[in-house]
This record gives structure tokens, C-alpha cells and sequence, in this order.
């Protein structure tokens, strides 16, 4: 059990020591925050570990975190018919990419999940973006992988497994809906 907590620990420890990493952290939550400021809303998406995660940021955003505020407009592709119903018609690489198409807008964001960096349909859900006018924030694992260079804002977190990776990313995501709060709302 131990072991679990010193390599989460390790990777947490190397994350902070990346400046390139934290600095792409912090113009995150700014670009995030400036996003909602002017009346944009945050889509997210990812595979399975990584779309319970979009999930949960998305509903920190709508309901709350640590005090009560004005809902923040967020959403996550977690849609069980929307997601079989594309990856049945249209094949699973383009189940994110036919909700971003459907959903993006000029000066919304777009926060993509992965921990390979590898995923098609993660890949498809950025050239949705893209065409959407919609930046594009990724947090990404070990070498961010193809995705790598296809986002405004990258964040590509150390750790060997999916698991360290991921709880690297709700660290940051969780560190964002803090930002978020202080820069519209003056508290955390």
C-alpha cells in the first residue's frame, strides 16, 4: 500500500518540477477563466477513466465545489445514447468528434483527456474543434503521444501508468475549478 503512495508522490514531486508542465497548468486556468468570463462553456471528453474525470469537472463547473456561486456552463460527453448511438452508426472514433460539431462555438473550449495521447476519437474531437472555431486544452500522459503538438494548451503529466497519470490530471483539474473561482468569483 505504501509503494502506491510514494509513486504517487514521485509523480505529483516530478510534475512540480516541470516548469514547462506548470506553466501550461497555469495559462490553463487563466485561459479557462476567460473563456466563462466572456460567456463561453467548457465541453470535455476522454475514455473511461478519463471521461468519469471530464465528468466530475463538468459538475464542479454546474453545481459547486467549495462554496456556493452561479452555475458555470460545462459539459462532459458522457451521454450513453449519444455515445452508442454515433460509435453504432458512425464508428467509435467519432463518437467526440460528432458532439463537438454538434455543441462548439467560437470562444468555447474544448478539454481533452488522455493518458496515451494516442486515442482517435480524441484526435477527431480536436479537428472537430478546430473547424468549431473552439480552443482546444489537452492534459495528456508519458509522451502525450499523437496528440502531442494539436492543442493551444497542452499539459503532459509524468507517471508510467494510467493511474498515476489520472490522478495527476484531477489534481489539475481540481486546481482549475479553484482558479476559475477566484478569478470570477474573488474566492476559493
Amino acid at each position: 500500500m505504501k509503494q502506491a503512495f510514494v509513486q504517487a508522490r514521485a509523480a505529483l514531486d516530478a510534475l512540480l518540477a516541470d516548469g514547462r508542465a506548470m506553466q501550461a497548468v497555469e495559462r490553463g486556468a487563466a485561459d479557462l477563466a476567460a473563456c466563462l468570463r466572456a460567456g463561453g462553456k467548457v465541453l470535455l471528453c476522454g475514455n473511461g477513466g478519463s471521461a468519469c474525470d471530464a465528468a466530475h469537472f463538468a459538475e464542479e463547473l454546474t453545481g459547486r465545489y467549495r462554496a456556493d456561486r452561479r452555475p458555470l456552463p460545462a459539459i462532459a460527453c458522457t451521454d450513453a445514447g449519444h455515445i452508442t448511438c454515433t460509435a453504432n452508426d458512425f464508428g467509435f472514433d467519432r463518437v467526440f468528434s460528432r458532439w463537438v460539431e454538434a455543441l462548439a462555438r467560437p470562444g468555447d473550449r474544448l478539454i481533452v483527456l488522455s493518458t496515451s495521447g494516442n486515442s482517435p476519437n480524441i484526435a477527431g474531437a480536436i479537428e472537430a474543434a478546430r473547424a468549431a472555431g473552439c480552443g482546444v486544452i489537452a492534459l495528456l500522459g508519458k509522451d502525450g503521444g499523437r496528440i502531442r503538438g494539436g492543442a493551444d494548451i497542452e499539459v503532459i503529466v509524468p507517471g508510467a501508468t494510467s493511474d498515476r497519470i489520472q490522478e495527476l490530471h484531477m489534481l489539475i483539474l481540481h486546481a482549475w475549478v479553484e482558479a476559475i473561482e477566484i478569478a470570477l468569483f474573488g474566492r476559493s
